[in-house]
């Protein structure tokens, strides 16, 4: 029934688009042959370097709410917190990486990234049993990755549990006093085998307990960041994010 469904959409999806495209097609080459006849001449407009980029041409940027939101909610709480350093564990790579420019980040991730730059360490990890000592890291982050643990996708071993053990490792390493950034999906609970789980908000707090809930914030289906959200509002959710704020105490 899936198949079928996803065949039926991508159908419709075609019917739609493809005469857009073709239509941009035609329009492209009509600016293609104003451009060179006002041409300065400064460049060469080769029919060999043309590079058609037909679906740019929109009214407003497009952007990926979970991924543009969630690491901008984080490095808002990291400017009030202001830590010595800060412990990244495999958030979207471009968080930690900005963020390295006015705070020391230390990013470890099951797939390293050789990005070399200051104020930023990159190494290997594996969330399942982290190499820090309990009670030792003053501020740290996981932000749209504890969902994947155990699934396979990245190359990781098959564990229906391998989520709780990273939280477990999270809540661990973090020192008394310390802070821990959390995104996650979040609406009805279930798995979507292999992209990733999905959580209800009281999951997530049992699953962090006894640490202290500082903040929660939702990147609701319609998009958009609410702070501070009424967490009856994750079972409303079909595919949100949420954002946890949690504090050892």
């Amino acid at each position: 029934m899936y198949l079928k469904n996803h065949t039926v959409q991508l159908a419709k999806d075609i019917l739609i688009r493809f005469p857009k495209k073709i239509a941009r097609s035609f329009e492209f080459l009509s600016e293609l042959r104003r451009f060179r006849k006002n041409n300065d001449n400064r460049f060469s407009v080769s029919s060999k370097n043309i590079y058609p980029c037909l679906t740019d041409k929109i009214k407003q940027t497009p952007f990926d709410h979970h991924y543009i939101y969630h690491p901008a909610w984080a490095a808002r709480i990291l400017a009030k917190t202001k830590p010595d350093y800060h412990v990244d564990f495999s958030s979207i790579l471009s968080f930690g990486s900005i963020v390295s420019a006015f705070i020391p980040v230390k990013f470890y991730d099951y797939r390293p990234a050789n990005l070399e730059l200051t104020n930023w360490e990159s190494g290997f990890a594996d969330l399942n049993t982290l190499p820090f000592q309990t009670d030792s890291q003053p501020s740290i982050s996981c932000m749209h990755t504890v969902e994947h643990i155990g699934l396979g996708r990245y190359g990781d071993p098959l564990d229906p549990k391998g989520d709780l053990k990273a939280i477990s490792e999270l809540k661990r390493i973090v020192k008394p006093g310390g802070d821990l950034l959390f995104a996650t999906p979040v609406g009805r609970s279930r798995i979507e085998f292999n992209a990733h789980r999905i959580y209800s908000y009281e999951q997530i707090l049992d699953y962090f307990s006894p640490l202290q809930l500082i903040e929660f914030s939702l990147i609701p289906d319609a998009g958009g960041l609410i702070a501070n959200a009424n967490p009856q509002l994750v079972g409303e959710q079909n595919y949100g994010c949420g954002c946890f704020w949690f504090k050892k105490v």
